[in-house]
């Protein structure tokens, strides 16, 4: 059974940061193209970026101008973890962020991962 698990989440004040980590039990990361998106609330699901198997990260055209800079996505694989590094985070930040995957999955392709965590809420707030 595969589960993902997404921690570092919180309350954050404007400008702060934070490390979101997604770790996997039932499959490996380190060569799978790992996702990360976000939901905010009363707000569709966004794709955020994502890491690819050989370590080229994605932004994606509806979210670049907003997190390109400020989030970066890495992989610890002696760990088979995927980090999502937020900087300079803003209120419009705030959003429960998922980490998503499967075997065949690709930052690039069409369609959703099958596997997703529970996610990890982030509030960005004075």
């Amino acid at each position: 059974q595969v589960q993902l698990v997404e921690s570092g989440g919180g309350l954050v004040q404007p400008g702060g940061s934070l490390r979101l980590s997604c770790e996997a039990s039932g499959i490996t990361l380190d060569s799978n193209d790992v996702g990360w998106f976000r939901q905010a609330p009363g707000k569709e699901r966004e794709k955020v970026s994502c890491i690819t198997g050989t370590d080229e990260t994605i932004y994606y055209e509806d979210s670049k101008d907003s997190v390109k800079g400020r989030f970066t996505v890495s992989r610890d694989n002696a760990n088979d973890r995927v980090y999502l590094q937020m900087t300079s985070l803003k209120p419009e930040d705030t959003a429960v962020y998922y980490c998503a995957t499967d075997l065949l999955y690709e930052c690039e392709g069409f369609g959703s991962p099958d596997y997703w965590g529970q996610g990890t809420p982030v509030t960005v707030s004075a």
